[in-house]
């Protein structure tokens, strides 16, 4: 990174308006205009629908010709108006001039291709070097983004590699042929804690070598904090703010940037352990083998192994780790969505394990998935989606409709959108959506898997005080799956660290997250952007205050 004013400008955005084609009535985007130097990292933030990423495609050429058009202003890349340039010549400047890394590496590779054939493909297309060189080249830029086993990473299909070494791919595809401007479009928006602080240095590495020019699309401010010189705020298609990152971070002068800012988690926990009430869940020797066990050989996998924990009546547990981990494997074991290899799952005193009869159980534990708009039923309105479980356990359609409706207004959504389908909501619509079809059930216990992790931050902070909410009204213990340590910290009585299937660290939020005993838990805090960093009250963290009541 750098801050050098002499630096020269690598990409200048100046009074660009995206409208619809044919034009709507409102643009898109409207009058925005930014610089960014070369070695300098600018940071595009807003929520969904804010124009971030729209803006980023027009840089590059790729905004859907039947559908969007840039109706004024100029991008100039190294001088050269992009908007005006001939449609050989636009290719010309992809990968050399300016390269692109998106959010989703699967979407972005082909599946029937090696990845080591789809660098090439950039070399082939652009260089006029031989295979051989194009070999040298690829395998020499697969190790600057740190692969390990580049010779058979290279002969790799996409789906044979983790998340990742995805992402590494698609970065080393963008970076190959030096392109003087990196467009990362969300590139650690799904990613663990460790692999996302991997990426970012790799990125800040690789950047601080070629000088490279990079705008870095996101809605997370914590990232923003790591990697940014300079930060544009957008909302709704407009520019909010503009600024240094300790400016923006520290002082924003804009209402909505000071409600992004303070929207993002703190890593310091909030949550006092809940005490003298029943055990609602209790998880004994928990043990998931997938694969068979021989007497000579052995072809199983171990997802979860000896794992035990109490949730109590009203406590939020938080099951903490990187993909893998496990805790999705344990979730699914406590709601018997998969059946245990051994141990015991008691609810409410019974063992559900042994039970081949679940009817009782679907009512007592239901299941928050991680995608809502996959969760629900497309050709299903939200009211049938709703009342559908209340139908099925033997409660009149009038009831099941009152049920219904009560249950939306405690998610703060009216009843009146009972008639509505999926797709006309928000994605923190949908997920609230998803949530009353569970609570309305009235469980005993609530399993939230990943609930809140693809959603921007100030969504995300709504529906976290929104199971908040849920919990004190009606006292339903939650069993909450997230990688995400800052949300564990906000939401958590107690958590559950897991790495490789086992248990590594349990306890109180405030003693875990605090005070860490096993390394992997430190590993997993240090990993986390900014973790001295209280973003609510816009400056670094100053010791842990007091705990909130539970």
């Amino acid at each position: 990174m750098t801050t050098d004013n002499q630096s020269r400008v690598v990409l200048s955005v100046e009074g660009v308006t995206i409208d619809t084609r044919p034009a709507g009535r409102k643009p898109i985007v409207r009058d925005i205009s930014f610089d960014v130097k070369e070695g300098e990292t600018v940071c595009v933030v807003g929520e969904s629908g804010s124009g971030k990423s729209v803006t980023s495609m027009a840089v590059m050429g790729l905004l859907p010709k039947d559908a969007l058009q840039v109706s004024k202003g100029r991008i100039l890349l190294d001088g050269e108006d992009v908007l005006q340039v001939s449609a050989a010549r636009m290719r010309a400047l992809r990968a050399a001039g300016v390269a692109m890394v998106f959010q989703e590496p699967m979407t972005a590779l082909n599946p029937v291709k090696t990845v080591g054939e789809q660098i090439d493909e950039v070399l082939r297309l652009h260089t006029k070097d031989s295979a051989a060189q194009r070999r040298k080249k690829v395998l020499e830029m697969m190790e600057r983004v740190h692969l390990p086993d580049v010779t058979r990473i290279y002969k790799a299909f996409p789906h044979e590699l983790s998340g990742g070494q995805r992402q590494r791919i698609v970065i080393a595809m963008a970076l190959i042929l030096r392109p003087r401007l990196l467009l990362a479009d969300e590139p650690t928006t799904a990613l663990d804690v460790t692999t996302q602080k991997q990426i970012l240095h790799l990125i800040k590495e690789l950047q601080e070598q070629e000088k490279t020019a990079v705008v870095f699309v996101t809605h997370d401010f914590g990232v923003v904090s790591e990697i940014a010189d300079r930060i544009v705020v957008m909302n709704r298609g407009e520019l909010v703010e503009t600024g240094t990152r300790d400016e923006i971070l520290t002082a924003p002068k804009q209402d909505y940037t000071r409600m992004l800012v303070s929207s993002v988690p703190s890593l310091i926990p909030r949550r006092s352990p809940v005490t003298g009430q029943p055990k609602v869940l209790e998880v004994v020797g928990l043990v998931k083998r997938y694969g068979k066990k021989g007497l000579i050989s052995d072809h199983s996998v171990l997802a979860a192994q000896e794992v035990s924990f109490t949730v109590h009546k009203g406590e939020i547990t938080g099951i903490i780790g990187e993909s893998g981990s496990g805790k999705s494997t344990v979730a699914r074991c406590v709601m018997r969505l998969t059946d245990p290899s051994q141990g015991a799952v008691v609810v409410n005193g019974q063992d559900i394990v042994p039970m081949r009869r679940l009817r009782d159980v679907r009512k007592q534990v239901q299941y928050i998935f991680q995608d809502p708009y996959r969760s629900l039923n497309p050709r299903r309105t939200i009211g049938q989606s709703l009342m559908e479980g209340l139908i099925n356990y033997g409660i009149d359609e009038g009831e099941a409709r009152r049920r219904a409706g009560e249950t939306l207004e405690l998610v703060n959504m009216p009843a009146s959108v009972m008639n509505r389908y999926p797709h006309q909501f928000s994605g923190g619509q949908r997920q609230r959506i998803a949530i009353a079809r569970a609570v309305v059930m009235k469980p005993d216990l609530l399993i939230a898997d990943e609930a809140v992790s693809a959603l921007d931050v100030t969504v995300q902070a709504q529906v976290l005080r929104l199971l908040e909410d849920i919990r004190a009204n009606t006292g339903v213990s939650i069993l909450f799956i997230t990688h995400d340590l800052r949300v564990a910290a906000q939401i958590c009585n107690t958590v559950v660290v897991m790495q490789k299937g086992r248990i590594v660290e349990q306890g109180a939020a405030g003693d875990v997250l605090a005070n860490p005993r096993h390394d992997y838990t430190r590993a997993l805090i240090d990993a986390a952007p900014a973790p001295d960093w209280d973003f609510q009250n816009f400056r670094p963290a100053a010791g842990m205050p007091g705990m909130a009541p539970a």
